[in-house]
């Protein structure tokens, strides 16, 4: 049997994990390739949920048709959308259906997404969601009642190092961790000076980092992150090396970015392993992982 994403991020060993964008609609069938291509050279996969607040096909629903066909799921859960009792239930469905591994977020505010109509719920944050789920392995749920039937989970969540200011950061990250967070994912990685000192904070804690790299496709994606993505800051050397790409290679250089990148942490035992972002170009994750020199199995070395 293969090892679980647990013990992957304990085994010592440098783990990578990526993401899958699911649709917006019923065809499928992107995301199924996307699962069939990564599922055996990461340790696990995460599902986004509604991302950036946008109505997409559910992250549990992805999650089930990636343990369907053979991979580890990240499920991601947002608080944003669900009150206590629809977040509780969810992990019970999630637990029964084999799903062993949570990410939990607050959620990004309705208005940038493309329902602006929508009530927030907000009823929990990702700090109570976290308690939650201990509360559940514990066997009661969130009113004190005996669950027939408990859960278990190795629940992560993400945090900030890019974020200025810094502290209130470094606040919220310690609540996860007290909450009982195994492992976090960060948001986008560019500056690994200011990653190291961030992970000289972290490194205090019983937790497991995994940097977030985002693939660079173009000059104007990192000029538009800057812009518009609080938490994330992509240098400008970086936006003028992708500038000056020959047309048409501007991707491959931001393949060539990141790879160096995950090279780079892994060699400096910076963090505990990556988690690759491509954003709606997941069929380029392994070619990414080829120019970090990474192993093309679950269990990175």
């Amino acid at each position: 049997m293969a090892p679980s994403f647990r013990e992957i991020l304990n085994s010592g060993n440098f783990v990578v994990t990526s993401e899958i964008g699911p649709p917006k609609g019923t065809n499928i069938e992107k995301m199924l390739h996307h699962i069939d291509l990564l599922k055996d050279k990461v340790a696990a996969l995460n599902v986004t949920d509604h991302q950036s607040s946008v109505m997409r096909f559910p992250s549990l629903g992805g999650c089930l048709a990636i343990k369907e066909r053979g991979g580890d799921p990240i499920l991601q859960m947002t608080c944003r959308d669900r009150n206590r009792l629809a977040l509780q239930a969810e992990l019970l469905i999630a637990y029964t259906r084999g799903i062993r591994n949570v990410l939990c977020l607050t959620g990004d505010a309705v208005p940038v997404g493309d329902h602006k109509e929508a009530k927030g719920v907000f009823d929990l944050d990702s700090v109570q969601l976290l308690r939650a789920i201990r509360q559940m392995e514990s066997g009661k749920d969130l009113g004190g009642n005996d669950l027939d039937g408990a859960v278990e989970f190795c629940a992560g969540a993400i945090v900030t190092p890019e974020a200025r200011p810094i502290e209130p950061q470094l606040i919220k990250f310690e609540k996860k961790v007290e909450s009982g967070a195994e492992f976090f994912q960060t948001q986008a990685v560019y500056d690994l000076d200011n990653f190291a000192e961030f992970m000289q904070y972290a490194r205090k804690f019983p937790v497991k980092i995994l940097a977030g790299i985002v693939l660079l496709v173009s000059a104007r994606m990192a000029r538009y992150m800057n812009e518009n993505v609080p938490g994330i800051f992509v240098p400008q050397y970086l936006i003028d090396e992708l500038a000056s790409a020959p047309k048409g290679e501007a991707v491959n250089r931001g393949i060539e970015i990141a790879g160096q990148m995950i090279a780079t942490l892994k060699k400096e035992s910076l963090c505990d392993g990556v988690h690759i972002m491509a954003i709606g170009r997941e069929e380029l994750v392994p070619e990414i992982m080829e120019v970090a020199g990474l192993s093309s199995s679950k269990s990175q070395t």
